[in-house]
Formats: C-alpha cells, sequence, structure tokens
C-alpha cells in the first residue's frame, strides 16, 4: 500500500490515536498562533483534558500538576466583608488577567470570568480533585452578582455581554459544586424560555435568531436545573415549558446533504455543530432522527492526516473544532471513546466521580 493509500483509508475511520497524540502536543506546548488566546488558558485546557479523557488518554496527564495549576487561577475575597463589593470571585482565564498585588501588599483581582470558572471546575472534576475540598462558598454567593434583574448572568463583574452562554455556565458551576444559592432559578428559567424563537431554536438573546450554540445553552440548562427530564420524547407527558415539536422540527433541519450539522439555516456545516445540534437531540432523546452514517462520513472528511478536526473539509485542525469532532464522536458511540454527559460537556464517568 502506497502513502496516498494509506492516507486515503485513515480517512475511513477515527484515528483515536492519532488525535490522542495532537492533544499530548497541545498539552506540552501550544502552537505559536494560541498566543493571542493567552487569556483563555483555562478554556484551552478544558479543551485538551476533556479531550483526552474521552479518548480514554488521561493517563498522559500529570493530574496533581494540572490541580494545583488551576487553582493557581481563582480569587479569593480579602476578607468577609469582601463578598459585598460586587465583585465575583471566582478563577480567572490565565495569569495575565491577575494583577499583582499593590504597594501595600493588597491583592487586586482583575475579572475573574465565568466562562473560565466552568472550566476550571470541569478540569478538577475530571482529574478527580474532590470539590469538596474547593473553597466555593465565596465563588457561589458572589455568582449572585453576576445575575441580572431578567435573569440573565455576565460573566465579570465589570460588566459584559448578557446571553445564554452565561447562564448555561452559571447552572453548570451549580450543577457540579451541588449548591444553587448562586442563581435565582426562577429568573434564569424565564430568561431562558424568553430566548425561544418562533421557529422552536433559541436565539442567544430573547428576540434574536436561533441558533444552535444558543439552544444546546438553552436546553442542557433546563436539564442541569432539573426543569426539563432527561429523554423528553419518550415521556407520555409533554413539557409544559418549551414547544418540543417545533424545536425539533427545527434541529432536525440544521442537517445538511453534506451529512454535517449547521448553527443557523442557510449557513455550511460546521464541524463543532455536530455537538451543539447532537447534544441537544441526545438530551431530548431524539439521536435516532440522526443519519449517524452521513455525520460519521462529514466528521471524517474534517479530520487531519495527523491529528485534530478542522471547522470545514479539508482544512487544517485546531484545538476548538478538534474538540467538538471529540465529542460528536463520543455521541456517535465510537467504539474506544467514553461516554459523555451530553449536558456537562464532560465524559459520564467524570461527571459521577468514577
Amino acid at each position: 500500500m502506497n502513502s496516498s493509500e494509506e492516507e486515503c483509508c485513515g480517512l475511513e475511520m477515527m484515528q483515536k490515536d492519532l488525535h490522542a497524540t495532537f492533544l499530548e502536543m497541545m498539552y506540552y506546548l501550544l502552537p505559536s498562533p494560541y498566543e493571542s488566546q493567552e487569556t483563555n488558558h483555562l478554556t484551552l485546557a478544558y479543551f485538551v483534558i476533556t479531550g483526552l479523557d474521552i479518548l480514554n488518554s488521561l493517563h498522559s496527564v500529570a493530574k496533581d500538576a494540572v490541580v494545583s495549576w488551576v487553582l493557581s487561577f481563582q480569587a479569593h475575597p480579602g476578607a468577609k466583608a469582601d463578598l459585598n463589593d460586587g465583585q465575583f470571585y471566582g478563577f480567572h482565564g490565565s495569569k495575565t488577567s491577575q494583577f499583582p498585588p499593590d504597594k501595600n501588599g493588597i491583592l487586586i483581582h482583575n475579572n475573574s470570568h465565568l466562562a473560565s470558572t466552568y472550566c476550571a471546575i470541569a478540569i478538577l472534576k475530571i482529574v478527580g480533585y474532590e470539590l469538596s475540598n474547593l473553597d466555593s462558598e465565596p465563588l457561589v454567593s458572589s455568582m449572585r452578582n453576576l445575575q441580572q434583574p431578567d435573569g440573565s448572568f455576565i460573566p465579570i463583574h465589570t460588566g459584559g455581554e448578557t446571553d445564554l452562554r452565561f447562564v448555561y455556565c452559571a447552572a453548570a458551576v451549580c450543577f457540579m459544586l451541588n449548591n444553587w444559592s448562586g442563581m435565582d432559578k426562577e429568573k434564569a428559567k424565564d430568561y431562558i424560555l424568553r430566548c425561544q424563537s418562533y421557529d422552536g431554536g433559541f436565539g442567544l438573546v430573547p428576540g434574536a435568531e436561533s441558533h444552535g450554540g444558543g439552544t444546546y445553552c438553552a436546553i442542557a440548562s433546563l436539564r442541569l436545573m432539573g426543569l426539563i427530564e432527561d429523554n423528553i420524547l419518550s415521556s407520555c407527558v409533554s413539557s409544559t415549558l418549551i414547544d418540543v415539536p417545533l424545536l425539533l422540527e427545527w434541529i432536525l433541519q440544521r442537517q445538511g446533504i453534506d451529512g454535517g450539522f449547521q448553527g443557523r439555516p442557510n449557513k455550511s456545516s460546521d464541524t463543532c455543530y455536530a455537538f451543539w445540534i447532537g447534544a441537544v437531540l441526545r438530551i431530548l432523546g431524539g439521536s435516532n432522527f440522526v443519519d449517524h452514517k452521513a455525520l460519521r462520513g462529514f466528521l471524517l472528511s474534517c479530520q487531519y492526516k495527523y491529528g485534530g478536526f478542522s471547522k470545514f473539509p479539508r482544512e487544517y485542525p485546531d484545538l476548538y473544532h478538534s474538540f467538538y469532532g471529540f465529542t460528536a464522536f463520543s455521541l456517535l458511540e465510537e467504539s474506544g471513546l467514553k461516554s459523555l454527559c451530553s449536558q456537562l460537556g464532560i465524559t459520564e464517568n467524570a461527571a459521577m466521580g468514577l
């Protein structure tokens, strides 16, 4: 068999070992194009660590070192009274988002971030850190500072966008810490429901165009909050919260003739939406409606011969789309991969603390 034939044959299956090597390289040293993403180091680490766990390759990670590294990003109040200063005492995204102590030795925290906090706690859970040992009370109580009167969340205490992404992050943090005092669930629920559009999907904010990512954040949040049941499509009782048939119709229209999923109408299929859309179907109990063979074919066309996945077929891979390629194959129940907890974005074993 010549090299071109080997390369062709490689595209016929998911190359688990190559993908593990791809992530291991990212674990030790990020390529220079990621320098501009320095403030998102925890998010990049989440992609790497979770991806390795999905690929059954977490043995290549120094877990104690990962724990120490992640915990170093946590913001702590200087005194108990500081919990009333309006700040959020979660996790910073990187070292450069932490200011050094001032001339009086007081550490001034520079915007710990809700998305970074979700990633930090997810990583700790994946590597087996006992979350009861985490100084979580300041984190949870100060997270209420981020919830807005309409039920949405801002990611940092000094402002920022308010949309379903950060409602999801807040719900996932509360769920993993088993402490819901950090959010008003009723207000959050009302905000989520206002984001369902006329066509059944969910926009990132009320009145916005339905979007695959926004729809995932809405449905996963409602599931984590215990407001919709798992496998709702198999239930004899229809949901009174959301229009499930209309939502299902919108979702099923997202699989294109190339087998991939698009995030919105009139957009190209994209590797990451195999997770964002596929995970919603898994939560609802509608995975059987997917053309698995066609989706698998699309994903394989985005698989790079040296590991990783690209956004579109025949392009170079990146960490973001590689991660969602792995999650998509997990949802497709690919042999040798760990099962995914769809609503948390980590493996079932990690979600259950195994």
